[in-house]
């Protein structure tokens, strides 16, 4: 399963249609609206990080998911 992080921008639906064009299997999750240990249990093959935020102030989990998982999950 891929996580697709939405930063609450309209490009992730874009970026969900063509993976899923792929044949990927997606969960898409709002960037405040997840935890990390959520995403742990979630054991996702590869997590895609939307465009967005504005500035890291409105990243919710972002920042933190890449340097939680960004060296063993692609």
């Amino acid at each position: 399963m891929l996580l697709l992080i939405d930063n609450y921008d309209s490009f992730t639906y874009n970026l969900y249609q063509y993976l899923a064009e792929l044949g990927a299997e997606i969960m898409v999750c709002r960037n405040d609206q997840v935890t990390l240990d959520e995403i742990e249990a979630m054991r996702p093959d590869a997590i895609v990080i939307s465009p967005g935020p504005c500035t890291p102030n409105e990243a919710g989990l972002s920042c933190q998911i890449i340097a939680t998982f960004g060296a063993r999950i692609p």
